[in-house]
C-alpha cells in the first residue's frame, strides 16, 4: 500500500477514518490483553464503571454512560455475573429495578488486570510524549463526551 496514493491521502486525513482505525486497533490489543480471562473490552468498560459506582448501577445507566445498546447490556452483564465478577441486585427504591455492582471477584479481577491494560495504553500511546498524551485525551474527551473535559 502506497502512502503517497491520492486515495491514501485522503484517508490519512479523515478524522473519522483515523479515530475508527485507531479504535480497531485498541479494541484488538485490549482484546487480546483480557482474552486470557475470557472477557472482552466492553466487558472490562462495564467493570470499571462499576468500579467507580460506589452504589452500584441500574442495567440502563450503565448502557447510557458508556454508549451501549441495552440489549448489548444485558448480555454483558449476563457475562459478568455468569464469571462472578458482578451481580444484580433488587433495587432499594424499586423492588422491580435491579442495580448492578460489582463483586469482590470483580474488585480482584481489575486490579489483577490493571498492569495489562496499562500496558496496552501505553503501547497505543508509545509515539506521543507525555504533554502530547495529555493533549491527546483532552480532545479525545471534548470529542467522545461533550461536557467531559475540564471536570
Amino acid at each position: 500500500m502506497n502512502a503517497n496514493e491520492p486515495w491514501m491521502r485522503a484517508l490519512q486525513t479523515d478524522p473519522g477514518y483515523l479515530l475508527y482505525r485507531l479504535g480497531l486497533r485498541s479494541g484488538q490489543l485490549f482484546n487480546a490483553a483480557l482474552q486470557e480471562h475470557g472477557l472482552r473490552l466492553r466487558h472490562h468498560a462495564v467493570l470499571r464503571y462499576l468500579g467507580m459506582a460506589e452504589e452500584g448501577a441500574l442495567q440502563r445507566e450503565l448502557s447510557t454512560r458508556l454508549g451501549y445498546d441495552p440489549s448489548a447490556m444485558v448480555a454483558l452483564v449476563d457475562d459478568l455475573q455468569k464469571a462472578g465478577l458482578a451481580e444484580r441486585r433488587p433495587s432499594p427504591g424499586d423492588r422491580r429495578n435491579r442495580v448492578v455492582h460489582l463483586t469482590d471477584e470483580g474488585r480482584a479481577f481489575l486490579k489483577e488486570t490493571e498492569t495489562a491494560t496499562g500496558e496496552v495504553s501505553a503501547e497505543l500511546l508509545a509515539p506521543l510524549g507525555p504533554d502530547e498524551r495529555a493533549t491527546l485525551l483532552e480532545l479525545l474527551q471534548r470529542i467522545a463526551e461533550p461536557g467531559l473535559a475540564g471536570q
